[in-house]
């Protein structure tokens, strides 16, 4: 703490001389908390803040199921080239554009949730991502209106990457400074379960679909209804959003800020300016958060998204067959994640986050080994085994993120650091891993890269600070009662007068 810092750098001798002085220098550096400085947290105002937040996570990552699923249909419907090949890299490509344009987003809403506050730029991303899925639904194909049909595909991917690029960080954010200190990790969790709910309802909806209507209705009108449901997705969750109140620490950090002149004169402040301070100040958090982010992104892209096409692909199973070993793995990864995030209030975020990143670093290639064998124990038990690794990164990531960085900067910094990271490595992945299939001949790629992503995962854990149980930064302390509250004032000890 400050004061003991002080006395080391001070004279002893001085020290000793004058003892009132230094104490009073102390008290200054390291101000005893007053009971008005604790932030009392209401439960039910938290548990609409988790579901709110948590909401549009599913939503974005239904969106990208959907997406990924209905890959070869869209090439069909609005790259018409009859070679199969270009139709599904086209279709890819388009689906890749929504990736580049997410650090742009991340830039533009982190600042702004950060000056004009989390509640009102969450509602905002809510809006364009629903509008961005919803019109896709709507896009005349190609033999209707040609050229201009994939024009507004892109155009629309545009709006939900970009859109995104302020979800993550936000969500993230408007849970952690909702929920109490001691249970970041717990409600944190909730985020990651949207992520997988988002998944497996895409999932399955298209499976169910493609059941009910066969493949031909599918093409001709059917993939239009997974990106129709995004629009009162959509509405149910703006109307959650602009419910809520803005977060404590928010609302703690406009008070403290400058007076209203000077509030009016931030508004004019660049978001260029923002940046600027971010990259300058806050640059080796930043550094930690794109490690861990890569690292984070690529082993869960590799298993949620590129793994049911390397069954299919690589190892020769039928579509459904990968997909549905995958959904039940989902599943039971849902059932557990809550407990993960307990686990990572109890124990801290470093071991939870280690144990996932080792689990990747030893256990993938004895997985793609075990995936390999073909036969279902094998590959479920392979699955389980990344699947166990994942959720240990899925459950503690959404509280350690936003406790990287301080409340004033902290939805701008975790926007950019996390779609910059998320842009280079997490959307590339499926890519990368079927180019490095391709030059090496060797299906145990996706193995070698997610080892090799945990191994930069290992070093970003190693260098971060544990913040379990701790304030964030920036921020008052968070209770869930008013008793420990009095507690925390009671448990600092009084001065001793002389």
């Amino acid at each position: 703490m400050a004061g003991p810092e002080h006395d080391e750098v001070a004279d002893p001798a001085a020290v000793k001389r004058h003892p009132a002085l230094f104490r009073t220098i102390r008290q200054r550096k390291n101000p005893k908390l007053r009971r008005s400085d604790i932030t009392v947290t209401d439960e039910a105002a938290v548990k609409r803040a988790v579901k709110a937040a948590s909401l549009g996570n599913a939503m974005e990552w239904f969106d990208f199921g959907i997406y990924s699923y209905l890959a070869v249909t869209i090439g069909h419907v609005f790259f018409p080239s009859g070679n199969p090949t270009i139709e599904l890299l086209s279709s890819f490509a388009t689906f890749a554009v929504a990736f580049l344009v997410r650090p742009l987003g991340g830039m533009f809403f982190g600042p702004m949730g950060d000056r004009l506050g989390r509640k009102k730029v969450l509602a905002l991303t809510m809006i364009m991502m629903a509008i961005g899925t919803f019109a896709i639904g709507l896009i005349p194909s190609f033999a209707t209106i040609g050229f201009w049909a994939p024009v507004l595909l892109i155009f629309f991917r545009l709006v939900q990457g970009f859109s995104t690029g302020g979800e993550y960080g936000g969500a993230s954010t408007f849970i952690a400074e909702y929920a109490p200190d001691k249970r970041r990790g717990f409600f944190g969790s909730f985020l990651e379960f949207g992520t997988l709910a988002g998944y497996v309802g895409a999932a399955g909806l298209v499976t169910a679909l493609t059941a009910a209507i066969g493949s031909d209705a599918m093409e001709a009108w059917g993939w239009r209804v997974p990106f129709l449901v995004a629009g009162p997705l959509g509405l149910v969750g703006l109307y959650l959003r602009l419910r809520l109140d803005e977060t404590p620490a928010f609302q703690k950090l406009e008070a403290d800020s400058a007076r209203a002149s000077e509030a009016a004169d931030s508004v004019e402040i660049t978001t260029k300016e923002d940046l600027s301070k971010i990259f300058r100040q806050y640059w080796p958090a930043l550094i930690l958060c794109i490690g861990l982010v890569g690292a984070y992104n690529i082993t869960d892209y590799m298993l949620l998204s590129y793994m049911p096409t390397y069954l299919s692909k690589e190892l020769g199973y039928s579509e459904t067959h990968g997909l549905l070993i995958l959904l039940a793995v989902m599943a039971f990864l849902m059932l557990i994640i809550s407990q993960v995030g307990k686990l990572s209030d109890h124990f801290g975020r470093k071991p939870l986050l280690m144990s996932g990143m080792l689990g990747f670093l030893f256990l993938s290639l004895p997985a793609f080994l075990l995936i390999r064998q073909g036969s279902i124990p094998a590959i479920v038990i392979g699955m389980l085994m990344l699947g166990l690794s994942l959720v240990c990164l899925l459950g503690t990531m959404s509280a350690a993120l936003p406790a990287l960085f301080p409340t004033e900067v902290r939805y701008g910094s975790l926007s950019v650091g996390y779609n910059l990271s998320a842009s280079l490595f997490g959307g590339t992945t499926p890519l990368v891993i079927t180019g490095l299939i391709d030059l090496t001949g060797s299906n145990l790629m996706p193995a070698y890269y997610a080892m090799a992503a945990a191994l930069v995962g290992v070093i970003a854990v190693a260098c971060m600070k544990e913040t379990a149980q701790q304030p964030l930064e920036g921020s008052p302390p968070s209770v869930e009662t008013k008793e420990e509250a009095a507690e925390l004032v009671q448990s600092q000890t009084p001065e001793p007068k002389f």
